[in-house]
């Protein structure tokens, strides 16, 4: 397994116990101790505490960007591993360096933690809401091209 795809994988664990217990539990010693247990010596461990650090600086954006993203499904009924998986494939596409995480890889690798993880619907409900977010981003971004020649 890849490393990033393996701290990614981490840190949905993370995600998901702090999710699960309702947010009560310290998200950092929820990682430091899965980080030891399941990738102890990984290349990069910044990357993880990269992304878990943007997720909870940017949560409240985050999930309201899933709220308008996928409304028939309320925040609180999308499964517990399906909403931490859109969270990390959010922050990748949102916030991460394209140069670093280019946004198809941060798609791609959403899906294939669904697939993984997720339920029987799980890969095209990430790949819609995540597919969506990124057509409206690249939708409102002011193409380079389109500046007047002088």
């Amino acid at each position: 397994m890849a490393t990033r795809h393996l701290l990614r994988t981490v840190v949905l664990q993370s995600l998901y116990e702090w999710d699960f217990y309702h947010q009560k539990h310290d998200i950092t010693e929820i990682l430091d101790r899965n980080m030891n247990e399941f990738a102890p010596g990984v290349d990069e461990p910044e990357f993880a505490w990269k992304i878990l650090q943007g997720i909870a600086v940017h949560l409240k954006d985050i999930d309201a960007v899933i709220k308008r993203a996928a409304p028939e499904w309320p925040i609180e009924k999308i499964a517990v591993i399906d909403r931490n998986i859109l969270r990390i494939g959010l922050y990748e596409l949102l916030y991460a360096d394209p140069e670093e995480v280019p946004p198809k890889v941060a798609i791609n690798e959403s899906i294939e933690l669904a697939k993984n993880y997720g339920g029987p619907n799980a890969a095209r409900f990430v790949n819609g809401v995540l597919g969506t977010v990124y057509r409206e981003k690249t939708a409102n971004a002011q193409p380079s091209e389109a500046k007047p020649k002088a």
